[in-house]
């Protein structure tokens, strides 16, 4: 199957190119300029989820589409113009290319009851809607914090437990969340392409183990070897730091995503994408393991 890759140069995305490489995929990767895609196993084609023309031509001859493009931070104009209306824009152009299903990321987390909370939900229940009334045979993952080794949240997170005296906790730490290693991810968007029971569905996926934030951070220092005493800090105290921390290049928080948090547990609902797909998933330990030996 010919597959065009949205995202496949960020951090999950290389993850998903090879997975569709490796189940035998003949995969395009749309990348805003030539070369970023090197090393991957994919055919590059030069263009932006901003650019419709480019979508287009990036869609001419492709049996199905994953779609991964995303931004965590942004004014409202920018989750629009990216997200929301990247995707209509790409959806426009799957369907007038003939594409036989589009498999799409969004985040657990999103529904309606959310979709009003900070304008990343509200571009993910958008993306969501737009792929389900598309009329496009279609897979939609709502995946929880994705970990791997040297990127996303979890090497962010070990900076802090080794160069911090203490090991800053946003709140009570008593939050729920399912954190899912990255190459589980990559396997079910490769799983996602296939299955016929899974089409015109949303899975929600998580790892094995569910921990509150307080064990997470346990769990990670002893990975890691690190003992350091933690400290909680209100949520009102970090949501100041935010306001300013937030205007800088790759702010490592924005009031947003204290916002998300405080919001409460981030573990999926129900069973169904282990029942349908029966992958096997990387237990928490091992996935902290893996990192912290990455990062040392």
């Amino acid at each position: 199957m010919k597959v065009l890759v949205t995202g496949g140069t960020g951090f999950v995305g290389p993850y998903v190119v090879r997975a569709l490489a490796g189940a035998g995929h003949d995969v395009r990767a749309l990348v805003r300029r030539a070369g970023a895609a090197q090393g991957l196993p994919a055919e590059e084609v030069v263009g932006d989820v901003t650019d419709a023309a480019s979508l287009r031509r990036a869609v001419e001859g492709v049996d199905a589409v994953v779609h991964l493009v995303a931004i965590i931070s942004g004014s409202p104009e920018d989750f629009e113009r990216i997200m929301s209306q990247g995707t209509r824009d790409l959806v426009a152009a799957a369907k007038d290319a003939g594409v036989k299903r589009f498999v799409h990321m969004s985040a657990l987390g999103t529904d309606e009851s959310t979709r009003d909370l900070v304008p990343y939900y509200r571009a993910k229940w958008s993306m969501e809607q737009t792929v389900k009334g598309s009329g496009l045979e279609h897979v939609i993952f709502r995946p929880s914090f994705v970990f791997g080794r040297g990127g996303g949240a979890l090497a962010q997170f070990l900076r802090i437990a080794r160069l911090a005296p203490v090991t800053p906790i946003v709140g009570p730490g008593t939050q729920r969340i399912q954190p899912i290693w990255v190459e589980d991810v990559a396997a079910y968007f490769a799983a996602g392409l296939e299955r016929p029971e899974a089409a015109n569905r949303i899975f929600e996926l998580g790892g094995p183990d569910v921990v509150t934030w307080n064990e997470l951070w346990e769990r990670l220092k002893r990975a890691a070897g690190i003992r350091r005493p933690s400290l909680h800090l209100p949520f009102g105290l970090m949501r100041a730091q935010a306001a300013v921390l937030e205007k800088l290049p790759n702010a490592p928080v924005t009031r947003d995503q204290l916002t998300m948090l405080e919001a409460g547990d981030n573990v999926v609902a129900n069973e169904d994408a282990v029942d349908v797909f029966g992958l096997p998933l990387v237990p928490l330990d091992e996935q902290l393991r893996r990192a912290a030996a990455k990062s040392s």
